[in-house]
C-alpha cells in the first residue's frame, strides 16, 4: 500500500481542490492531508477565510482522502515523512521552481517528490474576486 501525502490550504474549498485530491489519489493507495495552520497561511498567503476545523471537514469529505492532519508543516522535513509513513509527497505544479526546492527539498532528495497539473480555472483567490466584484 503506497501512502501519499499532500499538503494544502484547502480555503474555501472548490472543484480545483477536489480534482487535485483525485491526482494525488490516482499515485497511490492511501491519501494522507495535511492542512496548514492559519498562522502559517496568513504569514505567506493571506488570512484564511475557514477555520481549521471546517478545512479539515471539507476536506475529509472529500471521497479521495482516507486521513487528515492538522497543522501540517510548511516544509515537509524527514522527521514529518517517517512519523506519518509517507512514500510519496505531492504538490500542485502551480509553484515556482525555487519555492519547490525550499518547501520539498528533502522529499526531493530522496526521490519521493511528485507535482501534478493546477486546475487554472478556478481557485480560492478566483472566488474571493468574483464574491468582491458581486458585491460591489
Amino acid at each position: 500500500m503506497t501512502r501519499v501525502y499532500a499538503d494544502m490550504v484547502a480555503d474555501l474549498f472548490h472543484y480545483g481542490h477536489i480534482e487535485f485530491l483525485r491526482q494525488v489519489s490516482a499515485l497511490g493507495d492511501y491519501v494522507l492531508v495535511g492542512i496548514h495552520a492559519d498562522d502559517v497561511v496568513e504569514g505567506y498567503k493571506r488570512k484564511t477565510i475557514l477555520t481549521m476545523e471546517e478545512r479539515i471537514s471539507c476536506v475529509a469529505g472529500c471521497r479521495y482522502v482516507d486521513e487528515v492532519v492538522p497543522n501540517a508543516p510548511l516544509q515537509v522535513n524527514a522527521a514529518w515523512i517517517e512519523k506519518n509513513g509517507i512514500e510519496l509527497v505531492v504538490h500542485g505544479d502551480d509553484m515556482p521552481d525555487e519555492q519547490l526546492r525550499i518547501l520539498y527539498e528533502i522529499p526531493m532528495e530522496m526521490g519521493i517528490f511528485r507535482t501534478v497539473p493546477y486546475t487554472k480555472s478556478i481557485s480560492t483567490t478566483e472566488i474571493i474576486r468574483r464574491c468582491k466584484e458581486a458585491k460591489a
